[in-house]
């Protein structure tokens, strides 16, 4: 008989289903075809908990399920594959050979000129379909993304959700589509050029349809706090295949589904006091899963602990990247003028965000007041693309009253400014989904939950929002959307035609994203030529340095500024040359009221809510 490809789940080898399962709770366990009355045949005991053997009656396509010690319940494999049904359900046979690849020559995520699209499968289409997303993918290659982000994806109960509840992470969610739509959306990414990455949840369960009990009392511990529910046991008692299930799983993804890397939710909750930590592993699976071609690693991390982007040489955990909520948080102050609640500690002055572009983390130890202690690690010799910048993402959306888009909480001549910043600097840069045409449907949390569970989630997610006081007054809470109403999910629903009615913005978004691309200086990435100076009380300048030319980027969100005199080395012109205007956020095109021809000969003029590109005269790259 061949060998299997992962530890446990069912298996087609050698022709034949396999099934092996983790049960150390269990002495008697029964494979059982459809429903209760189908056929059943049992398991050998191997010891250490596991039982596994060939299941004649199954196939590829069958379902399946699982009797425990003479039960007359059926429950879903753990490692189910795919849930046609959900996760109560039968678990189902998938043959993973079944789909036919195309993309042999792909090499995986690019090393450099990362734009990273976070995107939710239930809410980017009309459709909410892995298909109707795959109709989309010429038109996001074309814009500039080239690493899409897909929000989790492991199975959940109800209707619809965010998918950070799921359940059986083995299984594509069905609400989507079928595991061989998932491949070939990722197979028609990969031949547009763009790689797929994957969200994945390794610190909970969800509340509702999590059997990982009935099996085993070891898949969960107390011994670390978790905000969401059990936190998961790493390094404990019966740890070992609980490690092995999870790295499995992190393998599966790239190994079967080809995926290009990972998004590691919250990895502050992965608590592993072990030698290794559960994390460094996965990231060595999954770069042994991918073989030559090249993944890409990032993690969600609160506590900002620059660790886990060091290589294991250095003492890390091999990730590739870090989400940096500083950036985000603030330039939404500096947009706003707003910080109530985890933005308090953040003043959107110019100075944060030359920081926050050079040096990652602006909290790297010093005290955080919101949480009334310290915050971050030194990660000073981590480089720009050891982080991801963004100003809109899932959560920062949706914690708010109405979940809405920035265009709708700050100016545009800001907006436009502050993203001209996020896409030009070095950082990678991450957009959320409709973002790049203003999108006018707000992205707010839901989930389809079972009537108690329901009303826990929609309170919890009122005391949550409760942080900030502007939302804390009964008649504010009110407003709030009801998390488990399907009109909550429907209203978050993209509409593709606002590419056209939208375009200033649409327009804006390109344009930025071919100048990062295309002008050797923005393509460079480089965090150590990056320099930056406060102009103003609300404007900054940032060099960049490049042996073909450099370039400046001047931005003022107050009112015009001038400048006269302008004793800052960082305006001088390279090689006695002057500056001349490259780009503008302010030109009509973009819905800006146009830009006086910048004379920095006789003195400087910034105008207000608006950043510059300048290049030395003569350079039109």
């Amino acid at each position: 008989m061949n060998r299997r490809r992962y530890p446990v789940g069912a298996e087609l080898v050698g022709g034949r289903v396999h099934v092996r399962v983790w049960a150390p709770k269990r002495s008697n366990i029964e494979v059982v075809a459809g429903g209760p009355d189908g056929r059943a045949s049992t398991l050998s005991a191997e010891g250490n908990g596991y039982f596994s053997g060939v299941a004649e009656h199954l196939r590829a396509g069958s379902a399946y399920g699982f009797r425990l010690d003479g039960s007359d319940r059926i429950y879903p494999d753990p490692a189910s594959r795919y849930q046609p049904d959900g996760p109560h359900g039968p678990s189902q046979v998938v043959d993973p050979k079944s789909f036919g690849w195309t993309d042999a020559t792909w090499r995986g995520v690019p090393d450099s000129g990362r734009v990273v699209y976070e995107l939710h499968l239930g809410t980017f289409t009309a459709a909410g379909t892995l298909e109707s997303a795959r109709a989309e993918l010429p038109e996001l290659a074309a814009l500039g993304i080239n690493v899409i982000e897909l929000m989790p994806l492991a199975d959940f109960t109800g209707a619809f959700g965010w998918g950070y509840d799921g359940v059986c992470l083995f299984a594509p969610c069905r609400l989507y589509g079928r595991p061989d739509e998932l491949r070939a959306f990722v197979d028609s990414a990969h031949a547009l050029g763009v790689a797929v990455i994957l969200d994945v949840v390794y610190n909970h369960f969800g509340p509702a349809g999590n059997y990982l009990a009935e099996f085993s009392d070891h898949y969960f511990t107390d011994r670390y706090t978790n905000e969401w529910g059990d936190a998961i046991n790493f390094d404990g008692e019966a740890s070992a295949p609980v490690r092995e299930f999870f790295i499995s799983n992190a393998r599966y993804w790239i190994d079967e589904f080809h995926f290009d890397g990972l998004r590691l939710d919250a990895t502050q909750s992965i608590g592993d006091s072990s030698s290794t930590h559960v994390i460094a592993e996965i990231a060595e699976a999954v770069r042994q899963a991918a073989g030559t071609r090249r993944t890409y690693l990032v993690a969600e991390n609160e506590p900002q602990h620059a660790r886990l982007a060091r290589s294991p040489e250095q003492g890390g955990f091999g990730l590739d990247a870090l989400w940096n909520d500083d950036f985000h948080h603030t330039a939404m102050v500096a947009l706003t003028g707003h910080n109530p609640a985890y933005y308090s500690d953040h003043q959107g002055t110019p100075q944060e965000l030359i920081s926050a572009l050079r040096w990652g983390y602006l909290f790297q130890g010093q005290r955080y007041e919101w949480q009334k202690k310290a915050r971050g690690s030194p990660a000073l010799d981590l480089q720009a693309k050891h982080f991801v910048t963004y100003i809109q993402n899932h959560d920062q959306i949706a914690n708010s009253a109405r979940g809405q888009r920035l265009h709708e909480l700050t100016s545009p001549g800001r907006l436009r400014a502050v993203t001209a910043l996020m896409l030009l600097a070095p950082p990678t840069p991450m957009l959320f989904q409709g973002q790049e045409f203003a999108a006018s449907a707000p992205f707010l949390f839901f989930a389809d939950q079972e009537s108690e569970l329901a009303r826990v989630v929609r309170t919890g997610r009122a005391d949550f929002l409760k942080q900030f006081p502007a939302i804390a007054s009964s008649a504010d809470l009110d407003l709030l959307a009801d998390p488990g109403a399907r009109s909550t999910f429907e209203v978050c629903k993209l509409d593709f035609r606002e590419r056209t009615t939208h375009a200033p913005a649409y327009r804006l978004h390109q344009d930025l994203l071919r100048l990062r691309r295309e002008d050797p200086a923005f393509a460079q990435e480089r965090s150590d030529a990056l320099y930056g100076a406060v102009l103003g009380p609300e404007a900054l300048l940032l060099r960049i340095s490049c042996p073909t030319g450099d370039r400046l980027l001047l931005m003022n969100l107050g009112r015009d500024l001038q400048l006269s005199p302008a004793p800052e080395p960082l305006l001088a012109p390279p090689d006695e040359r002057g500056w001349h205007l490259l780009w503008s956020s302010e030109d009509p095109l973009y819905g800006g009221h146009g830009t006086p021809v910048p004379e920095p000969g006789l003195n400087w003029s910034v105008p207000g809510h608006a950043l510059l590109v300048l290049a030395p005269a003569g350079d039109d790259t």
